[in-house]
């Protein structure tokens, strides 16, 4: 119950116990095509390139950074957490130039200062930010940064790793230029995919870029063929079809769900837990509500406890893992996730029992 891999739902891992497919088999691209419909359903766009990457979420936030930003180009990026930060390093190492805009850890972005930003800077090219800052515990609203960086004639690229699946994402609503995501947290299934969608501007500032892109495996243009190509696909890379049998599953019983309803599942457990923490154990989230991811809590750590040995008292006598806190939170908060097949009431009884337990020592 951390950050994430959150529990995998066992159709999941029955479905990708099935045998073998090749890359290119005929049923396998019938899967494809299914996988992307669904993406295309929880993303909330119409967008046909829309697909999956082999590999996990930071392989996607690699794509479509490679992808939008060419050397020299000016480069906007929200910082309120690690992930964040991560982005700035991969522009830099494209060799763009990085302007940051800064907020507090455990904050969400500030638009104000998005804006400020890009009136001293109305030569960017690309606004990048993160949805639900997995370091944190802070739900910034990207569809007013989106509004607020297509005003000044920028890309959009937002990070929605931690989000997909169990909070809102309407992708062709906010206008998001290039999105990705992971496969282990809302999603409920196995680490090693990463979900993207790019938007026509996004497609067409590719096609029309004046260096090309800096990687041959993110190269939308290479992937689209393969995922898009009509009749025989062009190949592209060997996909890992078990993995592709263990997203569907997950995909169609979130969709079987009701994404919107999950939506909802993962609001109201939030508020239960929350809840229980407070009265029961007098613990607090750091993130002030209105900013709050619903689904990962970072909670502070109390005075005078070793946050590490009640992790590793939690994992050994009740066997629950609940993750750390990380760069300027390291050592001062507990990240507890409620993600997908996660998210429900026995589970909330559970962390918070096991938490009272070891508390009491």
């Amino acid at each position: 119950m951390g950050p994430g891999p959150a529990n995998v739902h066992p159709q999941v891992l029955d479905a990708l116990s099935k045998p073998t497919l090749g890359h290119l088999d005929p049923q396998f691209i019938e899967l494809m095509d299914e996988i992307k419909s669904l993406l295309k359903y929880t993303f909330k766009t119409e967008s046909e390139h829309t697909f999956v990457l082999s590999g996990p979420g930071s392989l996607g936030m690699e794509a479509c950074l490679v992808n939008l930003v060419e050397p020299g180009s000016k480069v906007i990026v929200c910082v309120a957490g690690y992930f964040a930060n991560r982005m700035t390093q991969i522009v830099s190492k494209l060799g763009g130039h990085v302007v940051v805009v800064k907020d507090d850890w455990g904050r969400a972005v500030d638009p104000q200062k998005l804006e400020s930003a890009l009136k001293n800077n109305p030569d960017t090219k690309v606004v990048a930010f993160v949805h639900a800052e997995t370091s944190t515990g802070a739900l910034s609203n990207i569809k007013l940064l989106s509004e607020i960086a297509h005003k000044s004639g920028a890309l959009s690229i937002a990070d929605v790793v931690t989000s997909l699946g169990a909070v809102d994402v309407y992708v062709d609503d906010w206008q998001l230029d290039a999105v990705y995501s992971c496969s282990q947290k809302g999603l409920a299934c196995v680490a090693g995919m990463s979900p993207v969608s790019f938007s026509e501007r996004a497609v067409h500032f590719v096609k029309n870029r004046k260096t090309q892109v800096q990687s041959w495996f993110n190269d939308l243009i290479l992937l689209g063929s393969y995922w898009n190509g009509p009749g025989k696909r062009a190949y592209h890379h060997t996909a890992p079809s078990n993995h592709y049998y263990g997203l569907h599953e997950a995909l169609m019983i979130l969709k079987d769900e009701g994404i919107e309803n999950a939506w909802k599942r993962h609001r109201e457990n939030s508020t239960r837990l929350i809840s229980k923490l407070k009265s029961q154990l007098g613990l607090e989230p750091i993130v002030p509500d209105g900013e709050r991811i619903p689904h990962l809590l970072a909670i502070k750590v109390p005075e005078g406890i070793d946050e590490a040995k009640v992790r590793s008292e939690l994992l050994a006598k009740h066997n629950l893992e609940i993750g750390a806190g990380l760069g300027e939170l390291a050592g001062k908060v507990w990240r507890i996730g409620l993600m997908g097949y996660n998210s429900n009431e026995k589970l909330v009884d559970f962390c918070v029992n096991s938490l009272k337990d070891v508390l009491k020592k």
